[in-house]
């Protein structure tokens, strides 16, 4: 049986970043404890690269911060500092800040522990598209 696609519209808190994804109404948002996520409290979903789209003129208004091994691209808006999305260090699509999602079209979220401080260790011990 094919997965229930929906179409997730977010962005950032001034409405200034924008964008659309698409996935299944239900999915598994991932709290990470590494500096970046655990200082930020952000928990996410992953999609692929293909199913998100940045809408309007959302990309002058966006910023990237990177460190440690320069893989992931923390990308935030200029105006209101939040990361309603960014590319994580496995780069297997976006992550999506679950709480930046527009309401209406996520109809559950089970959040499940990262273990991002042991980055590698838990990557290979995970196949669900985390990180």
């Amino acid at each position: 049986m094919a997965t229930e696609m929906v179409v997730h519209n977010g962005g950032c808190h001034c409405r200034r970043v924008r964008w659309r994804a698409q996935s299944p109404p239900t999915v598994v948002a991932w709290n990470c404890n590494c500096s970046d996520c655990s200082m930020r409290r952000n928990t996410h979903f992953v999609v692929p690269f293909e199913r998100f789209e940045l809408l309007g003129d959302s990309e002058k208004f966006l910023t990237t911060y990177t460190f440690g091994s320069q893989s992931a691209k923390h990308t935030f808006c200029k105006v209101c500092g939040i990361t309603s999305f960014y590319t994580p260090r496995s780069n297997k699509g976006i992550a999506i800040t679950y709480r930046c999602v527009d309401p209406g079209t996520l109809s559950h979220v089970e959040v499940k522990h990262f273990d991002g401080v042991n980055w590698e260790k838990s990557q290979n011990s995970t196949d669900d598209g985390q990180g």
